[in-house]
Parts: structure tokens; C-alpha cells; sequence
């Protein structure tokens, strides 16, 4: 039997290669893709939590791994109900959290080495979240520093994306490229299998299994379609253009600061100058040059977009109507915004995204160096809470404790 290394390159290769996937099932009787998982999973705070039973990682052992791999060659594994939990959000909301059983968290981890190994190469650039290697920092990176000269953002977000995730549409999407009627009726049940709340059975007719080892790559799997449909039609629609043509009124400008300057009147060509400054160098409203970028991270999405208005509202019912048509999924209505990006700032991933305008911020060759790029923003309600924590009757709290530390303590502790 090959070892777990050499069958997720093969694995790997062929999902680079946009080949389809088959005999899945097969690759779970290989013990070492358990033995990764297990050394993956172990040192998780969740490892010690139990399900509806009281099997943990504790008592973890080589014939456990027996057991799974002889139920699922018979055809008799049966996924466990999850233990249901709530848990407090941001918003003072409770949101459900599915708890695993142990032998499911190990089968489940399994599962997800191979899927992730297939789909990685094939995932979009613009995803970021539930990725190796990607993340919080370089979505809002990609934001930065490719995004310049945006208008407006449309920010989106998905009325709850995890628990509507059409099992159904999930399965036929995984049956494009998976040729295993094993390992699909395997991801069916594993769906299916509900929870338990209270010592209640619920059945879960949609949605990923929250607190579930392969939940997020089920998900970015899902939402992959959005980013083929962005990408396949949106991108190439509203990206038109090579570059914007130039302001006529600053050109004049420039070019009569240049004349005044090479006779003499250098008091004057400045003075122009600092006219023509006010204007932008490039047609605004260049009605053949659009631009339209775009970054998901799990169910957040924001999109950029240089153009009018009106573009922006079709592009947003755009991909609203694809989202209901093909994911069966809605937007929702108090979080999907379009935002004016210099005068207002969008939210996404915890940061206020503005485009920057300063007409007096210049580089080393005097030119306007700020104007239409990016910035990271701090909110201001996120500051104030941060604050609040240090302060008292809205004044900075006293630490009389801290009188006798060093310099170097006290900014240890609060950095």
C-alpha cells in the first residue's frame, strides 16, 4: 500500500491538472492518512471535548483506526449526531456549534487531506479564507495594492451561508470532478447525520456541520462556484479599457506651466502648477475604461469597481440573482452595501476599506502620491472599545500598582 505522502501528490497532480478524482473511497482504507490526521488534530483544545458520547483523543489507539477502516470497507460506518452547542456572536447572538465525536473528528480530517489536496490547486486566487497560506492579512493585502483607483465597493455578505448550503447542489457540485458513488453517498450521510440538542434529535436538511473538521472546505468548495461565476462573467464584462484617457483641462494646465517655466517665469509656472494639482490627471468619467476587482474571504465577498452607479447595481443583482438561481443562497439585505469609496468607508474583515485623496501628499518628484490608492482603516467604534477597557468615567483609569515597574514591564504588558 502506498504511503499517505505519495497519494496526496497523485492526488494533488491530477486536481492541477483538472482530471477528475476516482477510487476516493479506497484511499480511506490507507491507516497513515489517520495517523496524519491524528498527529494534525491531537493538540487541539477541541480534542478533549466530547460529543454525544464520551470518546475523546484520550485513549487514542492503532486499533481505533482499525475499527473505521473495517466499517468502511463492509459499507457499515454511520456517521454520529453531532452534540449542538451555542455559543455567543459579536452581535450578541447566539450561533449554533456542532460538536463531533472523536472517531468522526479523525474520519472527517481524512477525508478533508484528500478533497484538499484536489481542490487547492484548482480554487480561485481572489479566496482567501479556510486556505494554507492565506488569510485575513493577504486578502486585505490583495485589497491594497491592486485595487487603486476604485469608486465604489459593493460589499456582500451571505444570510447564513453555513447553515442554507444546499445538500443537494453541494453533492452535484462535487460530482463534477469526483467519479466515487462511495465516497459521495459517504459525504451524504455525513450531511444528514443531525444533531442532538438538549437530548432532542434535529435532522439537518441544509447547511455544513458547523465545529466539523471538513465544514470550511465543504463551504469554500460550494462558494467556488461564486468565484468561477465572478470571474467567467463579471471580469471579463466589466473590465474594458486599457487606461483611462487623459483630463484635457490638466493637460492645458501643465503644459502652459511648462511654457512659463522655460521662459523664465518660475513664480507663475508654480502657481499653475498648484491649479492644475486641484484637477485629476485622468478622465474620471471615461466612458469606455471600467475596472472591477474582486476578494472573498468564507462567506464575506467585496467587490471594486470603477465605473457609474448604475453599473454597480447590476453587478450586485447580478450576483444576487446567480446566488439564489444556482446556490441557492440569498444576500443579505442590511450587510450587502454599495459604498461611495472616497467619501464612505466599507467594512470587510474587520477594517474600514477607503480610497485616499490628498492633492497636497507628494513624493520625491513632486507628484500627488496618495491619490486613489487604498487604505487600511481602524474603526472608530473598535478604537473605542479597546479604550474602554483602560479608562474610567471616559478618562484614562489610574494604575497606582504599576508606580514601581520599569519602563520596559509596563510596555511589555500593554503592547
Amino acid at each position: 500500500m502506498q504511503n499517505a505522502e505519495t497519494i496526496l501528490n497523485i492526488v494533488r497532480e491530477r486536481g492541477t491538472q483538472g482530471l477528475p478524482l476516482e477510487r476516493v473511497y479506497r484511499m480511506l482504507y490507507n491507516p497513515e492518512l489517520y495517523l496524519r490526521a491524528y498527529a494534525r488534530l491531537y493538540a487541539n483544545e477541541g480534542a478533549m471535548t466530547p460529543g454525544i458520547t464520551s470518546e475523546t483523543v484520550d485513549g487514542m489507539a492503532t486499533r481505533k483506526i482499525e475499527r473505521i477502516i473495517n466499517d468502511l470497507r463492509y459499507e457499515r460506518y454511520r456517521w454520529t449526531p453531532v452534540r449542538r452547542i451555542e455559543i455567543p456572536k459579536k452581535n450578541r447572538k447566539l450561533r449554533p456549534l456542532g460538536l463531533p465525536t472523536w472517531s468522526d473528528k479523525l474520519l472527517q480530517e481524512a477525508i478533508r487531506s484528500i478533497l484538499e489536496a484536489y481542490y487547492e490547486p484548482r480554487f480561485s486566487n481572489h479566496s482567501h479564507g479556510f486556505r494554507a497560506g492565506r488569510g485575513c492579512h493577504t486578502a486585505l493585502c490583495e485589497i491594497r495594492e491592486n485595487w487603486i483607483g476604485t469608486k465604489w465597493f459593493i460589499e456582500g455578505d451571505i444570510r447564513g451561508c453555513f447553515d442554507n448550503i444546499n445538500h443537494q447542489r453541494l453533492l452535484e457540485i462535487l460530482s463534477e470532478h469526483i467519479r466515487d458513488n462511495r465516497f459521495l453517498e459517504l459525504i451524504r450521510h455525513l450531511l444528514q447525520a443531525g444533531y442532538l440538542e438538549r437530548w432532542c434529535y434535529g435532522a439537518t436538511l441544509s447547511g455544513a456541520p458547523q465545529g466539523g473538521v471538513l465544514s470550511p472546505l465543504l463551504s469554500n468548495i460550494y462558494l467556488d462556484k461564486l468565484d468561477q461565476f465572478v470571474e467567467q462573467e463579471l471580469l471579463p464584462t466589466y473590465n474594458q479599457g486599457r487606461r483611462r484617457r487623459k483630463n484635457q483641462y490638466y493637460s492645458a494646465l501643465m503644459l502652459k506651466a511648462r511654457r512659463c517655466r522655460d521662459r523664465g517665469r518660475i513664480e507663475e509656472a508654480q502657481a499653475v502648477r498648484r491649479q492644475a494639482r486641484e484637477l485629476p490627471s485622468q478622465d474620471t468619467y471615461d466612458p469606455i475604461y471600467r475596472r472591477i476587482h474582486y476578494c472573498r474571504y468564507a462567506d464575506d465577498f467585496l467587490l471594486g469597481f470603477a465605473g457609474p452607479k448604475n453599473e454597480a447595481e447590476e453587478i450586485k443583482m447580478r450576483i444576487r440573482a446567480y446566488l439564489i438561481e444556482t446556490l441557492k443562497l440569498e444576500l443579505s439585505q442590511e450587510k450587502t452595501l454599495i459604498t461611495h469609496a472616497t467619501d464612505q468607508a466599507a467594512r470587510f474583515l474587520g477594517y474600514e476599506i477607503v480610497s485616499q485623496h490628498a492633492n497636497d501628499k507628494l513624493d520625491y518628484r513632486k507628484r500627488r502620491s496618495i491619490n486613489g490608492h487604498i487604505g487600511l482603516r481602524l474603526p472608530l467604534d473598535v478604537l473605542q472599545a479597546h479604550c474602554a477597557k483602560y479608562m474610567r468615567r471616559s478618562k484614562p483609569e489610574q494604575r497606582p500598582i504599576m508606580v514601581a515597574d520599569d519602563d520596559y514591564t509596563i510596555l511589555n504588558q500593554y503592547q
